[in-house]
Formats: C-alpha cells, structure tokens, sequence
C-alpha cells in the first residue's frame, strides 16, 4: 500500500500507488484516471525520449516566452497527476529498480506486445512472484494468446477491424459516403476505460482475499464489446448494420437536419417526445398518422419522415427552433465546435475546463475529470509531467541517496 508522497493526495485512491509502464495513449488514459481518483501513479520513460506522444504535435505547449516546448498536445491530454521517472529498462539496473517499484507497488500497468516483459523480468508471472498483492494489468492489440498475439495495433487499425467503421461514416451513394473512423481515439480511451474498471475490480477483491491479480486487456475485444445495439442487431436480427450517416438504426427520428442558419441534432427517445415535437412544430397530426405513431412505424417511414422534417426545420434559424423544442421538452441541441463546447455555461459551472501550475508554460490547461465524490473530493493540482522530473524524487524513496543517483545517470541508466 502506498504511503503518501509530499502534499498528501485526495481522492478515494489516495491509498494506492501505481507503477506505469504505458505509453501512447490506452494504458495512460487508464493511469491518468487514476491518478485523478488520487493514486500516485509512477510514469516510467525512456531517458531522453520519453512517451512516444512527448513528440506527438504539433501543437506544443509555449513557455512563459511564447516558444515551443517539447510537451505535445497529446500528451498532455493523458498524463496528469502521475510523476514520470526516466529508467532504461533494457539495463539490468534499471530492470532492478522497476522490480523495487513494483514491489511496493499496488498496481502494475503496461502495454507492450504479449511476452515482451518477460525478457526484461517484468513479466507478470516474475512481479507477482515478488508481490503477491500486485494487480498487474497488461493491454495489447490483440491479447495475451490466439492467432495475432504477435501483431503490433493501433487505434485506427482497431476500429476498422473492429468493425466499428462499418457503422460510422455516410453511406456509400450518398455525397461524402464512405467509411469513417472516430474523430477521437475511441477505441484507446474505451480500452483505457475497460482497464480502469477491471483494476478497480481487482483491487476490491484483493480487500477481500488478499490476492493480487493478473489482467489481459486486448484492443480487439474491446472493440467487440461496445459495437452494443448494433452488434445484437446483427446477432438477433440477421441482417449485417450498415453506415447510415447521422441516422440511428432503432430509434427515429434521430438525426442531424439543417436549419435556415446551421444544423441541429434531433434526438427523440420515444412516442411521448415524437408527440411534443410534432406539437411545437405545428403538425400534431403527425403523432396519430399510422406511418409515424410509434417508433417501429417511425422507423420504417423514415425517408418519408426525415424529408418532412427537413421542410420544417430549415424555417427555423437554429436557435430559434433549439428555444422551441427545449421548452417543449424534445432532446436536441446544436452541433457545437470543440471552442463552443468549453463556451457552454453548464461546463463552465462544472468546472471541466481548469488550468494547473506548469514548471515551463506558468499554467497548462486540462479537461479534468468528470467524476464527483460527496466524501472524497478529487483535486487537480499536478500538472502532466516533465520528464524524468520525479526520477531524484521517487528513487530517494527506494533508498537511494545522491551518489548512487549520480552514478546511475552516469552510466545512463537514468
């Protein structure tokens, strides 16, 4: 269990330390959750180099002079609240010293390609033999066994393969048709997200038993996991899903329609909505007409629907028709760009958008946690990294005193 380090952490995770051995973006997406619910998550890189996402830009994070750091947009986006620690885990001193992290470590996360640790003595099997308590969670493209152990992923690869962009994108004859992935690493963050949970699982029974716990978290199979409706619509209806642009498969109407001065997402859940729509929009008889009254209906109409719809909303400027169908109680909203979302006042109540200290730029911006605790307030008060900033720090805690750092760097362990 860990002990606390320096300002003493909030969080319900203030008990816990992790030792992180990820890098891109799936096991730090999972690394930086925890450390947001106040573990003291260790992030272990490459001296010199660092996180491949360190290079990832631009753009760069400017310093107090306006010029360009080495800190990529990327990866500040996934690694607040964590120290980074530079070890060359290829030495057998830095193999050493990662071992005596993850001895007094609760969780161990890494994702490298099945087996790789395992020449480093970093394998699962090798750390859990040293701790029995340890969670150690390992994430690759493809798993820990099966015919593509082997093979190196990436997001993108994964969501074609996945099947997810079979179902994103406009159909093929239609204008832009053709498949798409998603505009954020989805597959990376729900990957991250799975590991998060699966952590948290692990830990909870380890209160309960005493047991560590070895986790194999695999890209594809996540991928698999959350294609959710569209997979059982294959699976009990037999018919293979399609791209159909913005237009939900189940549920109508759902879509995106132009108004006389932008575009409106419309998003009606059930009958009651559809009858509250139709009424604001001056058609009432639309709710009882038999191609329309319920959603089954709706969604066989929905050509005929879409275009009636389409001639109603483009008479409307977007805020108008957006001010009417808010008051009437129909889920809708404007498509806003990425700036207009952190302009929104609900997100600025909830405090989403903060800015924390930085070492070089004076602040950094960060997109914080959405997660709310009564009893065990989180706090954003370390930045993403530099790098190897923590590396005198956490090594002073092994024991280690400044000549024994000082040796370490000189023959580049460090």
């Amino acid at each position: 269990m860990a002990e606390p380090v320096g300002k003493e952490r909030s969080g319900p995770l203030s008990h816990i330390r992790v030792l992180d051995l990820g890098r891109i973006m799936a096991a730090p997406w999972a690394t930086q959750m925890m450390a947001d619910l106040g573990a003291d998550v260790i992030k272990i890189e490459r001296p010199e180099v660092g996180d491949d996402t360190r290079a990832w830009g631009p753009p760069f994070l400017k310093d107090r002079d306006g010029k360009a750091t080495r800190e990529a947009g990327y990866y500040l986006s996934v690694n607040r609240g964590k120290r980074s620690v530079t070890v060359d885990m290829a030495t057998p001193d830095g193999q050493a010293l990662l071992r005596q992290l993850a001895a007094g470590a609760d969780v161990v996360i890494e994702n490298f390609k099945a087996g790789a640790l395992k020449r480093y003595g970093l394998d699962a099997a090798t750390l859990r033999g040293l701790n029995p308590r340890l969670i150690y969670c390992s994430v690759t493209g493809f798993g820990q066994d099966g015919p593509r152990r082997d093979q190196a992923a990436y997001d993108f690869a994964i969501q074609a393969m996945g099947g997810l962009m079979s179902v994103t994108g406009e159909r093929d004859d239609l204008a832009g048709g053709g498949p798409q992935k998603v505009g954020v690493p989805i597959v990376d963050l729900m990957t991250g997200m799975y590991a998060a949970v699966a952590i948290l699982a692990a830990l909870t029974r380890r209160a309960e038993t005493g047991q560590g716990e070895t986790i194999d978290l695999a890209m594809l199979d996540v991928a698999s996991a959350f294609l959710a409706n569209q997979a059982m619509n294959w699976l009990i209806g037999g018919r293979t899903p399609k791209r159909g642009g913005n237009r939900h498969p189940n549920i109508q109407p759902q879509d995106v329609f132009p108004c006389a001065d932008g575009h409106l997402v419309l998003a009606v859940g059930n009958d009651g909505q559809f009858a509250k729509l139709c009424e604001a929009l001056g058609r009432p008889e639309w709710a009882s007409d038999p191609r329309f009254a319920t959603n089954a209906a709706r969604v066989g109409s929905n050509a005929v629907l879409t275009g009636l719809l389409a001639a109603e909303f483009a008479r409307f400027p977007r805020s108008e028709i957006t001010a009417l169908l808010d008051a009437a109680g129909v889920p809708c909203a404007p498509i806003n760009a990425v700036p207009q979302v952190f302009e929104d006042p609900q997100l600025k109540h909830r405090g989403m958008l903060r800015d924390l200290p930085h070492p070089l730029s004076g602040t950094v911006p960060q997109v914080v946690s959405p997660m709310r605790f009564e009893t065990a307030a989180l706090s954003f008060d370390r930045a993403p990294p530099l790098l190897g900033q923590h590396t005198r720090e956490v090594l002073a805690e092994l024991g280690i005193t400044d000549e024994g750092f000082a040796d370490l760097s000189t023959r580049g362990v460090l």
